[in-house]
């Protein structure tokens, strides 16, 4: 894989160009900025509004000020808490510090990572007693929340209502699974489709406790890239914690670069 190539057309397609996440989403270009604003007034829109911020930009020196201002304007009018998702090939070379400057607080950075879908494992090897089911309902996402709760240690409300809206609206757009030992929902992740790119995006893997390192990330991981690769997905994409990312260099993955979410609250 020539990383350099994979990663202009990552941020070709999923960043410059990309699709709107989520029903009741708008994105948009303005200037050298590519901008998401979800709200909770479009037909089927997450009741929270869903993810706001700056997916792409391309700026210099003269201009990222401005640009900063105009987006903190943007957001604010609406009163918006939102995201400046910051590459760390992203220009100008000091962006993450003038965000800070302007009262934006970093959080913990995640290392991108792609791999070519047809040079991964799908083979699907669990623990005894252990059994994947499709999310596609309700029930099905209140397992995985259930999961994600005691796996992350957080609230997982906004990404349970996401999920809910993407199943009812746009089925074919996101994939996730649950890993329940007997009835135990004890292993759980997501996969976004994005229509129009070769990118799946693999999102929310986690284990509770007492079942990691038994491999359920791992088949997972090969679950949605056989499904990613059935549905014409060339790469799979990750923003890897710290955690995840060992595992996931193991599998095949290479790393792109680093980013870094910069979250301003009015």
């Amino acid at each position: 894989m020539d990383t350099e190539d994979v990663r202009a057309l990552f941020d070709r397609q999923m960043r410059r160009e990309a699709p709107a996440d989520g029903p009741g989403v708008v994105v948009e270009r303005v200037g050298a900025v590519v901008r998401q604003t979800a709200t909770a007034g479009g037909p089927g829109a997450v009741a929270d509004g869903g993810w706001n911020g700056v997916l792409w930009s391309d700026l210099d020196a003269e201009s990222a000020d401005a640009a900063i201002a105009e987006q903190k304007r943007h957001f604010t009018s609406l009163g918006l808490e939102f995201e400046w998702k910051v590459y760390s090939h992203d220009r100008p070379h000091d962006l993450a510090h003038r965000l800070v400057a302007a009262g934006f607080t970093p959080e913990p950075p995640e290392t991108l990572m792609i791999a070519e879908a047809a040079a991964l494992s799908d083979e699907l090897t669990l623990p005894d007693g252990v059994r994947l089911i499709a999310v596609t309902d309700a029930a099905g996402v209140e397992l995985m929340a259930e999961v994600h709760e005691q796996a992350f240690g957080t609230d997982r409300s906004r990404t349970r209502e996401r999920l809910l809206a993407q199943l009812a609206a746009a089925p074919g757009d996101v994939a996730a699974a649950v890993a329940l030992a007997g009835d135990l929902p004890v292993s759980a992740a997501r996969m976004e489709l994005p229509p129009g790119t070769e990118f799946a995006g693999l999102w929310g893997g986690g284990t509770v406790p007492a079942w990691r390192g038994r491999g359920l990330y791992r088949a997972l991981v090969a679950f949605r890239t056989r499904l990613a690769a059935e549905r014409g997905y060339r790469y799979m994409q990750v923003d890897a914690s710290s955690q995840s990312r060992p595992i996931l260099r193991r599998l095949g993955f290479e790393e792109l670069s680093t980013t870094t979410p910069y979250v301003f609250t009015p």
